[in-house]
């Protein structure tokens, strides 16, 4: 990023190359393909020994998470479209049967290398460290009768053996249940093969194993009170199989795994009420079509044919990956008691402001509060919620909820301002995808509580995070907002990177309180004062970034000190990609730091010869989107939720809401965007091919990890702190 008070007086940049069409196929990255590079990233930090044992578990966690979720709903959708002809053409014009193959090939050296960190590094580290996930066979005899004693206790009797033989149909599978193939030499009828689902819906994966375990090479090493031992629960009712088919021989047992499509349509046309007509669409995800079959390497040809013709899928689609099944599931690890092997535990900062005595409102009149979560508390924010439920002088509040989470005190807050007579308005959004029935649940708890709840609108995601509370203050009404670029979670605002914003700046708060409007009645509105608002039809929020970036290739043009940096989720959308390709025509200078998905490719001659391309994986999830103009010196500082993504410009709500106080456009900038984009740590460069490779520090200097210059210096974006 340069400075910003680089030499502005040179001459305007001039074309060298000729014409090109910016929207040609060979500019663009495929966005599955661009994803699955995300993915190896997350996979990258599983890999680093730097990271703490058990951190590096979460790592490849995520990344066995992250791949499920791709397959029941990117690869899902692929399909679909493959039959039913695609909607939109990428912007790199992939047909789905092209994106299937590539991911495929993409996929299967991931595959490979993930299972290999698993089996070669960590498993060994865990071992040496004392944490070890035992082979039922090679249990002592002690051990095994106490196991024995669990499984008849907790899991005999959950278990329904299925049978599939001509007097029992093929048993329904589903969606990512751990299952074992059973295989059976029947006295009476021969070979049978019987379904047996692995009970993890009420029972955790990984099974503690009691008592002492010692390993006959090396006792010492596998003993003491810091030595935790487990099983893997398909491992431990495998070995008791003869408690579930006495009289018969088991010949063996094969684990497998069936995803199903996720990405079911909901006809909210057609619904008379949305919240029933999405109760009914997430029972499809446990039935949709099966996209996908993982079975036990080991598992013979014969068995995997006869699952492959039952779920009708191609050999594309079916994994045989070396090791355990499911090892999402491995995140149980991270509640072992062994802090040795975790981060290093902070305490986030609290703003100096809101240290003090007096009420919230009353500091947020005196000035803008800025909160960057993690390194600052999210308890402000529930605060501001709790304390706006018990003021007497406080009329209403209005909310939009997307993930909230369990236990949610935010939620809590709103029923109670309920309770005290305030007006209360919530627009939960049901659409958030694996938060529905949360969501339905947290929906009907607060219009029991008789607040005003709104599950959302046809057709658009309401993504938009503002909270917004009116009081009475000196005969006036005065608005109080919040907004800001993540959740209302407090639990995922400790390893989630999110900025938020207090404000009672009017014209924001008569935007938001004509937002509200929008969302809850039939109003309209399509033009705001201060915020930009993608709101289907109604939204502006393409047109209004891609005018900042033409305003900076103007400014360029003159002056030559155009410069725009963005930090974002996901850079998919083409008109906006089409607009920074001309911004890197015109010679204007663009840093993008892009966590997931990009796009873009950078570095193309005479097309994207300007631009940037960063992404940061590491212990904190990086979730802000800052949207910067350099604008001649009157900088241009964007807060929000929106990603550059056709879903967020065409089919949410979303906001971008600008920082005000020069303070703290100044702190946003220098204290958080620049030294993210300066990071030589854990930041990889994008390169024109679509793959990354770390940034590293200049020769003799020390590496810079952005997020733990953040934790070093927590709290230094504050107003009163700013350098």
């Amino acid at each position: 990023m340069p400075p910003d008070n680089a030499d502005s007086t040179h001459a305007p940049a001039q074309k060298t190359h000729p014409e090109v069409q910016l929207d040609a196929p060979q500019y663009y990255l495929n966005r599955e393909l661009s994803w699955i590079q995300f993915n190896r990233r997350v996979l990258e930090e599983a890999q680093d020994h730097r990271h703490p044992l058990l951190e590096r578990v979460k790592f490849l966690s995520i990344f066995w998470s992250n791949l499920d979720e791709f397959m029941m709903v990117r690869v899902s959708g692929l399909r679909r479209q493959r039959t039913r002809g695609a909607l939109e053409a990428p912007p790199d014009r992939m047909t789905p049967t092209e994106q299937l193959t590539a991911i495929r090939q993409d996929l299967t050296p991931l595959l490979e290398e993930a299972s290999r960190c698993w089996s070669e590094d960590i498993l060994p580290g865990l071992n040496r460290a004392g944490i070890l996930i035992h082979r039922h066979q090679d249990l002592g005899p002690d051990q095994k009768r106490a196991l024995e004693d669990f499984f008849e206790q907790e899991v005999f009797p959950v278990l329904t053996p299925l049978a599939f033989d001509v007097g029992h149909p093929f048993p329904f599978v589903s969606g990512l249940s751990l299952n074992l193939a059973v295989i059976i030499n029947d006295p009476e009828h021969g070979t049978v093969f019987s379904r047996l689902k692995v009970p993890l819906d009420i029972l955790q994966r990984l099974v503690r194993v009691p008592g002492d375990i010692l390993d006959a090479d090396d006792p010492e090493s596998l003993s003491g009170a810091n030595a935790h031992h487990f099983i893997f629960l398909e491992d431990l009712v495998a070995a008791n199989l003869d408690r579930l088919y006495p009289g018969v021989e088991v010949v063996a047992a094969y684990p497998f795994r069936v995803t199903r499509d996720a990405d079911f349509e909901i006809e909210e046309d057609e619904a008379s009420d949305l919240l029933t007509a999405i109760e009914g669409s997430v029972e499809l995800r446990r039935i949709g079509e099966p996209i996908r079959l993982e079975a036990d390497c080991s598992m013979p040809t014969w068995v995997r044919e006869m699952l492959t013709a039952k779920f009708s899928l191609p050999q594309s689609l079916i994994f045989t990956p070396e090791g355990p099944l499911g090892m999402a599931d491995i995140m149980e690890l991270a509640a072992v008691d062994r802090p040795d092997l975790k981060d290093q535990p902070f305490l986030p900062s609290y703003p100096p402001a809101l240290s003090g005595e007096e009420d919230i409102f009353s500091t947020i009149r005196k000035q803008d509060i800025l909160l960057y979560h993690p390194y600052d508390s999210f308890s402000p924010v529930i605060e501001f919620v709790k304390q706006a439920a018990c003021d007497p002088n406080v009329l209403a509040i209005k909310q939009t909820l997307y993930r909230v989470g369990l236990n949610s005190p935010i939620v809590e807050a709103l029923m109670e301002a309920r309770m005290n007579g305030k007006q209360v308005a919530v627009l939960v959004e049901l659409k958030a995808r694996f938060d529905e029935e949360n969501n339905i649940g947290w929906a009907r708890a607060l219009e029991r509580a008789g607040v005003h709840v709104v599950y959302g609108l046809v057709g658009l995601k309401v993504h938009a995070k503002m909270c917004m509370v009116v009081r009475r203050e000196a005969g006036a009404l005065v608005t109080y907002t919040h907004m800001g670029t993540g959740n209302y979670n407090a639990g995922t605002a400790r390893i989630y990177t999110d900025l938020g914003l207090f404000t009672c700046n009017p014209e924001i708060g008569a935007d938001v309180a004509d937002l509200f409007n929008a969302l809850t009645g039939c109003s309209r509105k399509s033009g705001y004062r201060r915020l930009i608002v993608s709101h289907g039809s109604m939204g502006t929020m393409r047109q209004e970034i891609i005018a900042r970036i033409e305003r900076e290739i103007r400014r360029q043009q003159e002056f030559g000190d155009g410069y725009i940096a963005m930090k974002l989720n996901a850079l998919v959308d083409r008109d906006c990609i089409m607009a920074l390709y001309r911004a890197s025509e015109a010679g204007v200078g663009v840093d993008l730091q892009v966590r997931g998905i990009c796009c873009l490719r950078p570095g193309i001659p005479g097309v994207s010869d300007t631009i940037t391309v960063t992404s940061l994986v590491g212990r904190f999830l990086e979730h802000s989107r800052i949207y910067y103009f350099r604008n001649g010196g009157n900088k241009e500082v964007l807060l929000g939720s929106a990603d550059l993504m056709p879903r967020n410009l065409d089919r949410r709500v979303e906001t971008l809401f600008p920082v005000v106080d020069p303070e703290m456009r100044e702190a946003i900038v220098k204290d958080i965007l620049q030294v993210h984009l300066q990071d030589t740590a854990i930041a990889r460069m994008l390169h024109c091919d679509g793959t990354y490779e770390r940034v590293r520090p200049a020769p003799g200097e020390e590496p810079l990890n952005s997020q733990d210059w953040m934790l070093a210096h927590r709290g230094g974006w504050h107003d009163d702190e700013c350098t």
